[in-house]
């Protein structure tokens, strides 16, 4: 972490509060599959116990999606959606008195060293310091509740950012939209001005609502869905310098690039929602990230008419429960591959990583099983792929005590030693890298994380103290003469009660 990281850091713990729950303005997607999460955590980008301390510099306290594109400039952008500040209690999106709704806000990044997180260092802001909604919406529902980005390129010195006006919000992955539109920014972000390019939605299936645009030489190929979340996905293709021009747009209709929008076929099928797509120098291929039902997943193809491969899982809804919105960090390389994932529960985004072979395919994924301690009312022994743990420990479900989703594990005691652990099958003489998050009561003065043999030999551990807010610890290791290990984190209890939180735990191959 570097020393600015540091700072916000603690600047981020200073503004620590309590979340309540409250009543929210939509409900969530719905239950989760079984699917595995092969990616992790790497920090939380925006709210409380963000390092980025968004909430005390421009109140952004919650918000919605994350929409990332390299400025042409040595920046990164992120475009939020429904921003709420200070006076937001959660869960989900929903605009309390005086909470400071936004339906957009803007941040920058020109952090390129990803593997400790994002730094966002200035944003969009308002005479106020706050920042400040950069595409209008009238806010009246049932004619326009918000206008939401979904994509966004750089052309030139020219910003360019693609929303879905939304006319009313329906049941869980449905909604209403108005039209799809472009906005353009040239000072970098700071200024914005809608065109009058548009797709209008009169009987609610146009299918390029919710856009993904994807540069490739000097074409911009952009892929569409219907709005809410049960279409398919569709393709057109327009010269990079005519992205205003919708006489310049053509439609894949399954076999040549077509004049007519309405000749538009499904690349692929439904349910389809919120896209993200890059194309990727290490595998030679398009990437495509979006919401399939509940989980978020990924494909490959050659071409952006595909075909695209089957469906990867990303992130499963069983470990991040109520998760969407997958989107690409531009700065990808090499197979590491960066992107942001929401939560309507505590309704922030947060960077994931995950890795890539040549073929587009995921590989080294995380090898804790339920990392993130959502598939389990109880500890177990730490066999089989379940924690375990000893008396006065267990999983904790208060929602002000949450990291991501639900739940995290607690140990709490006043003499000895009390820990939580995994035992996780290894291979030998190979290095591992173990993450994990985790926090502390005031009186903490001695604890560790890390990873030991199942004997309990420390292999590689991290001494911490008293730690306030939520924060990621790692350790490096090598596995030796050993095929398992246990993942461990805990306290010595010799000064009274004290208690630990662990969540989100990660132990993947470092290459």
């Amino acid at each position: 972490m570097t020393p600015l990281k540091k700072v916000l850091a603690g600047a981020a713990a200073a503004s620590l509060t309590v979340v309540a729950l409250a009543a929210a303005s939509a409900p969530p997607p719905a239950e989760a599959t079984t699917a595995r999460t092969p990616a992790t955590v790497v920090e939380k980008l925006t709210g409380p116990d963000a390092p980025n301390n968004t909430w005390g510099r421009w109140d952004i306290k919650s918000t919605d999606l994350g929409i990332m594109w390299d400025d042409g400039r040595g920046h990164v952008l992120t475009a939020f959606g429904d921003t709420f500040g200070n006076a937001w209690v959660g869960p989900g999106g929903g605009a309390p008195p005086n909470g400071n709704w936004r339906s957009n806000v803007l941040v920058r990044s020109s952090d390129a060293e990803l593997a400790d997180g994002m730094l966002f260092d200035w944003a969009a802001q308002g005479p106020d310091g706050y920042a400040r909604q950069i595409i209008p919406s009238k806010k009246i529902d049932g004619d326009e509740i918000t206008t939401i980005p979904t994509t966004g390129i750089s052309v030139g010195k020219r910003q360019y950012l693609g929303f879905m006006s939304v006319r009313k919000w329906g049941p869980p992955g449905m909604w209403d939209t108005n039209h799809a539109g472009i906005a353009y920014s040239d000072d970098g972000g700071s200024t914005w001005k809608v065109s009058d390019t548009r797709w209008e939605n009169p009987d609610g299936d146009d299918p390029f609502q919710m856009q993904a645009w994807v540069q490739k030489g000097g074409t911009i190929y952009v892929f569409g869905t219907q709005n809410g979340r049960n279409g398919p996905a569709s393709v057109a293709k327009v010269p990079a310098k005519k992205l205003l021009d919708e006489k310049a747009y053509r439609y894949w209709d399954g076999k040549r690039w077509s004049k007519d929008e309405s000749a538009a076929v499904a690349v692929m099928d439904a349910p389809m929602s919120e896209m993200s797509v890059r194309y990727d120098t290490y595998s030679k291929r398009y990437l495509m990230m979006s919401l399939v039902g509940e989980d978020i997943v990924m494909r490959t193809a050659k071409k952006p008419e595909g075909p695209w491969s089957p469906a990867q899982t990303v992130a499963s809804s069983t470990d991040y429960p109520a998760l969407y919105g997958g989107y690409f960090h531009p700065w990808n390389k090499d197979g590491e591959i960066y992107f942001t994932m929401s939560q309507w529960n505590p309704y922030n985004a947060y960077l994931m990583h995950l890795r890539i072979d040549r073929q587009g395919n995921i590989v080294d994924p995380n090898l804790v099983a339920d990392a993130s301690f959502e598939r389990s009312d109880v500890l177990g022994d730490g066999s089989g792929g379940t924690w375990g743990a000893k008396p006065n420990s267990g999983i904790d479900t208060s929602p002000a005590a949450g990291f991501t989703g639900d739940r995290r594990a607690f140990v709490r005691y006043n003499s000895g030693w009390r820990d939580i652990w995994q035992d996780v099958a290894v291979e030998r003489n190979t290095h591992y890298r173990v993450t994990g998050f985790l926090r502390t009561s005031v009186n903490s003065d001695n604890g560790f994380f890390g990873a030991r043999t199942l004997d309990g030999t420390p292999i590689g551990e991290v001494n911490f103290h008293s730690v306030g807010a939520w924060t990621r610890f790692a350790v490096e290791f090598d596995s030796g003469d050993h095929d398992a290990v246990q993942v461990f984190g805990g306290v010595w209890t010799n000064s009274g009660d004290i208690w630990m939180q662990l969540d989100d735990v990660s132990l993947t191959k470092v290459p």
